[in-house]
């Protein structure tokens, strides 16, 4: 485990401009606890003795916090997901996935049967097939279908990033998402729904679209998902698995929901390739700073 030197030299934060007592400990300070409580599956208890025992061992200047801080300042804590600029044009891929935030379990409800209460976040990830990083991550009431959510993936990346590819199942086969994906400058890997039916000329999108029904409908499918690289999706799917991996264990509260999620997706952007030269294979790390988090 690497920790960057400013989590262990920057331990004054900035005073949160009203009343009561000035903060002692800085955000990098406090997104560390939660990042190895997020990977371990620990409690916050427990990953206040898991820290003392890494000062012994390697990290004397470590700041050591109280359970009880950890959870007041983890609700209101900025998180930023580590990114790098691509040198190359995206193949991005999308796909969503939900987490229960309050009520019973699954077990419980069959059993037992469901309150009103039950509630799930729905978060939404959008990933470089090329590299793996994640791109964005907006996160919405259960409600909101993955279409809606379109114009917020993209409206994330900047927008001076190259998009090549945007790749979804046919959820995102709505006329508004061609529209959206094509003023992005973009082509879709995404298959058109069942009985899906041309669309417009004037709409943007319509001529890959209707190519695509074309393509599936002469029984050719296996070759436009060969063609446009359908099949590299599954690489978002993968990245939902170790989303649901990390983030398994349930929340202490509704109001840290947001930023456990969050902890959980910065592994995926915070790890990167290194090599020594007594090392034939490259290595992992986790890099523990104010960017990365963990």
């Amino acid at each position: 485990m690497w920790i960057e030197e400013t989590v262990l030299t920057q331990l004054s934060g900035a005073s949160p401009g009203g009343r009561g007592r000035p903060r002692i400990y800085s955000d990098a300070a406090i997104q560390m606890p939660p990042g190895l409580k997020q990977v371990f599956h620990l409690p916050l208890r427990a990953v206040q003795g898991f820290a003392p025992s890494l000062r012994r061992l390697a990290y004397p200047g470590l700041p050591v916090r109280n359970y009880t801080i950890l959870a007041r300042r983890a609700q209101t804590l900025k998180l930023v997901m580590p990114t790098q600029r691509p040198h190359a044009p995206l193949h991005q891929v999308i796909d969503s996935t939900v987490r229960k935030v309050c009520g019973e379990g699954e077990w419980e409800v069959r059993k037992h049967g469901y309150s009103k209460r039950r509630t799930w976040r729905k978060v939404h990830l959008a990933m470089d097939a090329n590299t793996g990083p994640i791109c964005a991550e907006p996160m919405t009431h259960q409600d909101e279908g993955d279409g809606e959510v379109l114009p917020d993936l993209l409206d994330q990346i900047q927008a001076d990033v190259v998009i090549d590819t945007i790749g979804g199942d046919g959820i995102y086969d709505p006329r508004r998402c061609h529209g959206q994906i094509a003023a992005r400058g973009a082509s879709p890997s995404i298959p058109p729904r069942e009985r899906a039916r041309p669309l417009p000329d004037s709409t943007g999108g319509a001529t890959w679209r209707d190519a695509a029904i074309d393509a599936i409908g002469s029984g050719n499918g296996r070759e436009w998902k060969r063609a446009t690289g359908y099949r590299r999706r599954s690489l978002a799917e993968t990245l939902t698995y170790r989303l649901k991996m990390l983030a398994r264990s349930p929340s202490v509260s509704p109001e840290l929901e947001s930023t456990e999620i969050m902890l959980s997706l910065h592994p995926n952007n915070a790890t990167r390739p290194i090599r020594s030269n007594n090392l034939d294979q490259s290595a992992c790390f986790y890099s523990i700073n104010r960017g990365a988090g963990f």
